[in-house]
């Protein structure tokens, strides 16, 4: 099973991989200055932090105690405390939002980062790799799993600092105004800190479990409600409550542990808490009736015993989160790293360019002569599906592909498009092996007309003029009048400023396959593939389209693959395939005058009468 395959729960009980890390780390790169300013701005406040309880300890010793003691009032120091109490809150309120500024800035920019890097890869990688991942595995990585790695190494490097910092600077402080007490308040934080791991452990071990059973939860909603129908005929309702209530059930029993985890949490890291004033008030009791400190210090030890809670309770959450963080690392890497089935040679790429940088210059013109020259072909899970075929198609002929399931028809289109390779043999175009150009020089002079079209959110005409994005709105205008698509258009609303709607949900299939193809004539491609592209569509809408076809194929190397074979009638060649091979070949007439394999598929979707009128 490939990386991207795994299920997630599988890297949690895994060790910290550093070389997965220090790949991610690489997209921190850009963001060093940011990180520098954070990691300041959080020791500023952890200094703020340590500040204030001797702020309060100078009050009880300077201004409150000799008061009491002298039995008047004094308060000629009260105005240096107000003035140092305001002064510190002004540092700790720029230290605040400055380092929320540059978390945020590098929150937003790591996931940018990522995400950019991801998708540029993802435009980099071949069909091959579409056909075999899981849409919802991609869409994971890109959302949550890169958004993870950015809240990790924004907010989480921001509190690790001021997590380190506050214990850092407290331990220095404490010893060089008391060791006594000092090595008193540090007993209790190796407790702490260990009690606070284990419990951060589980916890987010637990809530990661009721998240899981949450999106289970959430699909089995999807399916009840699209599937209601089938539900309902099929008098699954009683079965379909049954799993539903042990789901929920099951995320009630993980929700009710998971909180009385959190439950225990809490106190028990109060009773450490207070175990430790006790120890401090029992100790410095002593040393303030001996007079060997004031009762200043004793309340700023007490203070630092609470302080040291906070960030041992931040450090053990980011380490908890650090392991968990390493599924969304090695997934983000998987995705990054994963080597594309098909790519160019240097010397091409030296010649043609990239997919994101051609050079147009260089792209030969092409006339369409395409040769299969004893192609084999087997997919990386299954059966060999060509051996040793070959092929030669002329510039402007049109090709049908016909057979059962399985034969072999698209696996032949997708070869042609370079969506895969031949695993043996060669596939020329022009006579050159198209290995030998670049895939952007042949898929710059493809179309690809599918079954199901995908337009693209945004208007009818932005989505013809993909086909052609340096076109005029009159010339897409023209194109969708070459196939009778303009006229539908102007009885919309807004016309062509109709929104499509995502993926064209707002078409029906018959306007968005027209669209499609006024695409695909702005695009005006040497070489043409329809993909069963009357086969979801009523016979009126059928016949429109069969024109439109028509229009485009005039002039252009084109592939048909149909199962409606009154689509194919006017091809140059209709080639029926079975198991990968070519057992039947010639005209739509001379097949039919051969009653065999050809004959027999047609007769099966049409009547006698019919067949007669396809020969006449």
């Amino acid at each position: 099973m490939n990386d991207y395959l795994h299920d997630e729960e599988s890297f949690t009980s895994q060790k910290i991989d550093w070389n997965v890390w220090n790949k991610i780390l690489v997209f921190m790169k850009p963001l060093t200055k940011y990180a520098v300013f954070a990691i300041i701005t959080m020791i500023i406040l952890a200094v703020t932090d340590v500040v204030y309880p001797l702020i309060s300890a100078y009050a009880i010793d300077d201004i409150i105690n000799p008061n009491i003691v002298n039995e008047g009032t004094d308060l000629s120091k009260l105005t240096v405390f107000i003035g140092l109490y305001i002064g510190f809150m002004i540092v700790q309120a720029i230290s605040v939002f400055l380092f929320i500024k540059f978390a945020g800035k590098i929150q937003t920019e790591l996931a940018y980062n990522i995400r950019k890097k991801a998708f540029h890869h993802l435009q980099e990688l071949p069909f091959s790799y579409y056909d075999r991942t899981r849409v919802g595995w991609i869409m994971a990585r890109m959302t949550s799993d890169s958004r993870n790695l950015s809240q990790l190494f924004s907010w989480g490097l921001i509190d690790l600092t001021w997590g380190f910092s506050l214990m850092i600077i407290l331990v220095i402080v404490m010893f060089v105004i008391n060791w006594v007490l000092a090595l008193v308040v540090i007993a209790v934080v190796p407790i702490m800190t260990v009690v606070s791991i284990f419990f951060r452990k589980y916890i987010l071990k637990a809530y990661r479990q009721i998240r899981k059973i949450n999106s289970k939860i959430t699909g089995a909603y999807n399916e009840g409600i699209t599937g209601a129908m089938t539900t309902k005929t099929l008098v699954l309702e009683d079965n379909n409550f049954d799993d539903f209530d042990d789901l929920t059930t099951d995320m009630r029993t993980r929700s009710i542990r998971a909180a009385m985890i959190q439950g225990l949490y809490f106190p028990t890291m109060l009773f450490l808490i207070t175990l430790g004033v006790a120890l401090v008030y029992i100790v410095g009791g002593n040393l303030v009736l001996e007079l060997s400190i004031t009762v200043g210090t004793l309340y700023l030890f007490t203070s630092y015993v609470w302080q040291f809670f906070e960030p041992v309770n931040e450090l053990a959450r980011i380490y908890a989160e650090f392991q968990q963080a390493q599924a969304s690392a090695e997934r983000i890497v998987s995705l990054i790293e994963t080597k594309a089935d098909i790519v160019d040679k240097p010397e091409v790429i030296e010649k043609y360019g990239t997919l994101f940088d051609y050079k147009l210059e260089n792209f030969e013109e092409i006339k369409g002569d395409i040769k299969f020259d004893n192609v084999s072909f087997k997919y990386n899970v299954g059966e060999q599906v060509l051996t040793n075929f070959s092929l030669n198609v002329k510039a402007g002929e049109s090709i049908a592909l016909v057979g059962h399931t399985g034969a072999g028809k698209t696996t032949i289109v997708n070869l042609i498009c370079r969506f895969y390779e031949p695993t043996k043999g060669k596939i020329l175009i022009d006579g050159k092996d198209y290995k030998d150009r670049s895939m952007g020089w042949l898929h710059s002079n493809l179309g690809y007309v599918l079954q199901d079209p995908h337009l693209f959110s945004g208007n009818v005409m932005e989505n013809i003029r993909y086909g052609n994005l340096n076109a005029t709105d009159e010339e897409c205008i023209q194109a969708a009048k070459a196939v009778e698509a303009h006229e539908f258009i102007m009885k919309f609303e807004k016309g062509y400023d109709t929104e499509c709607g995502e993926g064209g949900s707002r078409l029906s299939v018959g306007q968005k396959q027209l669209i499609s193809f006024a695409r695909a004539i702005l695009a005006d491609p040497k070489i043409l593939v329809l993909d069963e592209a009357t086969s979801s569509v009523d016979t009126e809408t059928e016949q429109v389209i069969q024109t439109a076809i028509n229009k485009l194929l005039e002039g252009r190397t084109s592939f048909i693959v149909a199962h409606r074979l009154s689509t194919i009638v006017h091809s140059n060649r209709i080639l029926v395939l079975d198991q990968g091979k070519v057992i039947e070949e010639g005209t739509h007439r001379q097949l039919i005058e051969k009653a065999g394999a050809y004959h027999k598929l047609y007769t099966n979707q049409y009547s006698e009468e019919m067949l007669e009128l396809s020969i006449r």
